[in-house]
């Protein structure tokens, strides 16, 4: 897609380093919360605590998984823009709730909900720069002439 960027857009080869190291922060957090907060010597509270986090681990796992199909297949910036929104949510809650379980559980989601702050930019720069609507701005060449879609990095 030959999109609008917003300012400070990294260039695409940063994400998947960016996402390989947060995902590996938010399975720590879990190892470590999990670990804590359900050891026999933890307490009734620290118990309850990490059984709602893993809740919440798991819808934000789930809000995290359909960013990508809403933004890029249907081509919704807005249902993406409210997606990311509830997610940033329930991380912030995930961070408050597992830090009260385990410091470093809480501190190692801190990138990841920075990450979602950084993200939310991009998905409301993007919206906005391209009236909220994404579609037909697909490119039907490529630089290496095999005829794919790429997205056209050059500003308009």
């Amino acid at each position: 897609m030959a999109l609008k960027q917003p300012p400070y857009r990294p260039p695409p080869y940063v994400f998947g380093p960016a996402w390989t190291v947060l995902y590996g922060l938010m399975g720590y957090a879990a190892h470590r919360a999990f670990t804590t907060g359900l050891s026999p010597l933890a307490s009734t509270r620290s118990h309850l605590l990490t059984k709602q986090g893993a809740t919440l681990y798991t819808i934000q796992l789930g809000l995290n998984l359909i960013w990508m199909p809403l933004f890029f297949r249907l081509k919704q910036p807005i249902a993406a823009t409210v997606d990311i929104a509830l997610l940033t949510g329930t991380v912030g809650y995930l961070t408050y709730i597992w830090g009260q379980v385990d410091s470093v559980a809480g501190w190692a989601l801190a990138p990841y909900l920075g990450w979602l702050g950084f993200a939310s930019y991009l998905t409301v720069g993007v919206g906005y720069l391209n009236d909220w609507d994404l579609r037909g701005k697909e490119v039907e060449r490529s630089p290496e002439g095999k005829g794919t879609k790429y997205v056209d990095e050059k500003e308009e």
